[in-house]
């Protein structure tokens, strides 16, 4: 069974191979897309089931053992991460199928997409540090084609900042891994972390780990590291954008969880750097969204705010936070992806991502408002909806190490989400529009076909649907959050697992 812990890898490649065989014909990648995804939704549902009742597996690639190899590990967090990707990825392979313009897809559209997805799969699944390196250089490469795929203006402008700061987190990553090979002769991360603890000379360790957090914190958008974000993720496709929001910045937070509880053991001092920088970019994300007047620029910021969650769970390294942080996190993926998803839909309703400019949603659209709305108030946290369990968990894990600033700044985070949430709300669904589809408008929605309307609107109510059930499921995702938590805190299951001792 250890095999399937390669097969989301191998799909997804396998998927983006077939599809270069039919470059040029549209409608054959759709179908192909769409079945491929189907397909890995239910791989990937398998691993984790096989993961969580059979318990952590890994692989060593071509037969070399640890840590001389290539390892893959199949834990609770990576297989939990991997078939949120699936999920998302499914319906992101729909929602393009319907959405994305023909000449996007001739240009090679959906390769490129399932290219991304193996990165991502890649990224959660390595038990070694280079190779997470390679694997989030083929993340960076492919989402920069996915940006830049249509050549308009705003795309290059948002693909400059994206590339520009994403190339300088890959040098900084870069220069940490020389540093981390040169100290331990050794890039495993199960052979790291014992041969981290032992080493004497703490300051250069501590300056090797600061290294790996300012690369990942840029990837993550961390404060100050956060510009360059909501200056690019408004600016492709609604498909594109909703892969980033919910997968891309995500896959950097992993990797900081990962490494800052496998390799480097946060101390007191690491843990203030964490909880500080954690309540600055709650307090500029939310701060942030609420100035913005284009939808998605609201959204991205929100991203901002509420990665800051999941580095103050980080930050104050309890079980209870860290089943908070993760629980915030398989949350999160979900949610930031269907909002995307719904601003793409207001804008090809109205024609426009100007809130300034949009209203009457909800008279014209009720059944469709309804429907984001579900969205829109997981967001916030309103119970007994998604977003509410985990910000109890954060916060009962700042009340533990009697750490109120992060108390604090959970708060006024879901303090600003709702403000921000609340302006959209009204402005964009009950009041009347001063503009109502105005000229720039690509394509009207009520001018299209009721086929493919529902289809542009299904991937929303599956990832709804899924919202609806991370909420009233709680308890069986903080099982799933708690056993996660578990693992992080006790790390000699997954040492002795990789290398056997």
């Amino acid at each position: 069974m250890t095999q399937l812990i390669f097969l989301p890898i191998l799909l997804q490649a396998c998927i983006a191979v077939l599809l270069l065989f039919f470059f040029g014909k549209v409608k054959i990648q759709k179908v192909i897309s769409i079945a491929g995804s189907t397909v890995n939704l239910v791989v990937t549902g398998l691993l984790f089931y096989t993961v969580w009742v059979d318990g952590s597996m890994a692989i060593q690639a071509g037969n070399w053992q640890a840590p001389f190899g290539i390892t893959f590990v199949a834990d609770t967090m990576a297989v939990t991460m991997v078939l949120l990707t699936a999920i998302v990825g499914f319906a992101i392979s729909v929602f393009s199928a319907f959405t994305i313009a023909d000449g996007r897809i001739r240009f090679g559209y959906f390769p490129v997409f399932h290219f991304l997805m193996m990165g991502l799969c890649g990224s959660f699944l390595t038990g070694d540090v280079f190779n997470l390196y390679v694997w989030f250089e083929i993340t960076i490469i492919t989402s920069f084609v996915l940006l830049t795929l249509g050549n308009e203006k705003k795309q290059l402008e948002g693909a400059i900042k994206y590339f520009a700061l994403n190339m300088l987190a890959s040098l900084i990553f870069l220069t940490a891994l020389g540093i981390l090979y040169g100290l331990t002769g050794t890039l495993n991360m199960a052979d790291l972390s014992g041969k981290m603890a032992a080493l004497e000379n703490r300051g250069l360790v501590n300056v090797c780990a600061l290294f790996f957090f300012i690369g990942f914190g840029i990837k993550a958008a961390l404060f100050p590291m956060h510009f360059w974000l909501p200056d690019s993720y408004h600016t492709p496709p609604t498909a594109v954008t909703a892969i980033f929001a919910g997968l891309l910045t995500k896959v950097a937070v992993y990797a900081l969880i990962r490494i800052f509880t496998l390799v480097f053991i946060p101390d007191v001092f690491f843990n203030k750097v964490f909880v500080v920088i954690a309540a600055f970019t709650i307090l500029s994300g939310g701060i942030g969204s609420l100035v913005q007047n284009n939808i998605r620029k609201v959204f991205s910021y929100l991203i901002i705010c509420h990665i800051g969650y999941m580095i103050m769970g980080l930050g104050l390294f309890t079980k209870v936070a860290l089943a908070g942080m993760m629980f915030y996190l398989i949350h999160d993926i979900i949610i930031k992806t269907n909002l995307f998803l719904m601003s793409g839909i207001i804008i090809k309703i109205k024609g426009t991502s100007d809130i300034r400019k949009l209203g009457d949603i909800y008279n014209d659209y009720p059944k469709i408002a309804l429907l984001f709305a579900i969205s829109l108030f997981s967001v916030i946290g309103i119970p007994p909806l998604s977003g509410f369990w985990p910000k109890i968990s954060l916060i009962w894990g700042g009340i533990e190490k009697s750490n109120y600033l992060s108390v604090g700044m959970i708060l006024f985070g879901s303090f600003i989400t709702l403000m921000a949430v609340a302006r959209i709300w009204s402005k964009v669904f009950w009041k009347s529009a001063k503009v109502t589809k105005p000229r720039e408008a690509f394509l009207y929605f009520d001018k299209l076909p009721k086929t493919r309307r529902f289809w542009i609107l299904f991937p929303v109510g599956f990832l709804s649907v899924v919202t609806l059930y991370i909420g009233f499921g709680a308890e069986s995702i903080n099982l799933v959050a708690s056993r996660i938590a578990d693992e992080l805190i006790n790390v000699d299951s997954y040492i002795e697992l990789v290398l056997g001792k």
